[in-house]
C-alpha cells in the first residue's frame, strides 16, 4: 500500500477587514466570536500543506511569499515569511519540491511561487516544481475586472510560465493516485480545492471555498466572492459529503481551528478540530 504522509505548514499571518469576511453578515452577529484589531482586521493564518506520496513532495499553496509587495505589507499587517523555514523543519528543501498546487491564484496563495534572487530578479522558489493552475484562474489572473485587481500581481505567477514550471488544468484531475483536485469556481473563477487519500480517510484542502471554520455557517460568504449563490450551492453540496463520508477538513485561513470532521449531534452540526 502505498504511503502518505501530510503536514499543516504556515506561510505566517495575515489580517483582513472583518466585515470582507463575513459579507453580508452583519458585525453584531459574529463579534463576539472573532477577535479584531483597532482597524477591525481579523487575524487570518496562510496554511498550506506538504503532502508526500509516491516519492514526490507536494505543496499545497504557497502563502504570500518575502517580496514587498508595494507596501501593503503594512495594511494587511504581513510578517517574514514562514514557508520555506517550516518546510526545511518538515526535512524538504525547496530544491526538493517536486509539485505545487494552487487553489487560485489571489497573492496570499501563490506570493509564495517567487522570490528575488540576489541580483534583484524574479526566480521560482521551488526551482524544480511543477505548478497545477486551472485554466480559469490563470486567465482571470492575467486580465482582472476593477474589483479583483488588488487580489492579483503578476510578479507572484508570471515566472512560472516564463521557466516552464506551470501545468495548466482543466477541471476535475488526478495529479498522482489518490491526489486529486476538483474544480469549484466559488469563490472565484478558476478556484480549485485538493483531496488526498490518507489511511483510509479523505483529506481536503478547502482554499477559500470555506476558508475558517467560521465559515462553515453556510450564509457566511466574504464580500470579496465573486459569485456568492455558486458558493452557496457548493458548500452545501461539499459540507454534506464531507459529514456523510468523514472527510478531514483543512481551513486555509483557519487559526485556532485549522482542520477538522464535521459531525452532527441533535440535528446541528459542528466541527470536531484536530490538530494535523
Amino acid at each position: 500500500m502505498m504511503t502518505t504522509s501530510i503536514r499543516l505548514l504556515s506561510d505566517g499571518t495575515l489580517k483582513q477587514d472583518g466585515g470582507t469576511m463575513f459579507g453580508q453578515i452583519p458585525k453584531m452577529a459574529w463579534e463576539s466570536r472573532i477577535v479584531t484589531d483597532r482597524r477591525n482586521r481579523m487575524t487570518l493564518s496562510m496554511n498550506c500543506l506538504l503532502i508526500q506520496v509516491a516519492g514526490k513532495n507536494i505543496v499545497v499553496d504557497a502563502g504570500v511569499g518575502s517580496k514587498e509587495m508595494d507596501g501593503l505589507r503594512e495594511n494587511y499587517g504581513l510578517g517574514p515569511s514562514r514557508l520555506v523555514k517550516n518546510l526545511k523543519n518538515a526535512g524538504v528543501s525547496p530544491n526538493q519540491v517536486d509539485y505545487v498546487i494552487l487553489s487560485h491564484l489571489h497573492f496570499e496563495h501563490c506570493g509564495g511561487c517567487t522570490k528575488l534572487d540576489r541580483a534583484g530578479s524574479l526566480v521560482p522558489t521551488f526551482p524544480k516544481a511543477t505548478h497545477f493552475v486551472q485554466r480559469q484562474a490563470w486567465e482571470t489572473a492575467l486580465n482582472p475586472n476593477e474589483r479583483f485587481q488588488s487580489s492579483f500581481f503578476k510578479d507572484d505567477f508570471l515566472p512560472l510560465e516564463e521557466w516552464d514550471q506551470l501545468q495548466i488544468l482543466d477541471g476535475e484531475e488526478e495529479i498522482l493516485p489518490g491526489l486529486s483536485v476538483l474544480l469549484t469556481n466559488g469563490p472565484s473563477m478558476g478556484h480549485q480545492i485538493v483531496s488526498v487519500n490518507h489511511g483510509g480517510e479523505k483529506v481536503v484542502f478547502m482554499g477559500d471555498l470555506v476558508p475558517t471554520a467560521h465559515h462553515l455557517d453556510l450564509a457566511s460568504i466574504p464580500a470579496l466572492d465573486q459569485f456568492p449563490e455558486e458558493t452557496l450551492e457548493r458548500k452545501r453540496d461539499l459540507l454534506n459529503k464531507a459529514e456523510k463520508d468523514g472527510w478531514l477538513l483543512v481551513f486555509a485561513h483557519g487559526v485556532d481551528r485549522k482542520a477538522g470532521y464535521l459531525e452532527s449531534y441533535k440535528g446541528a452540526a459542528y466541527l470536531r478540530p484536530i490538530d494535523l
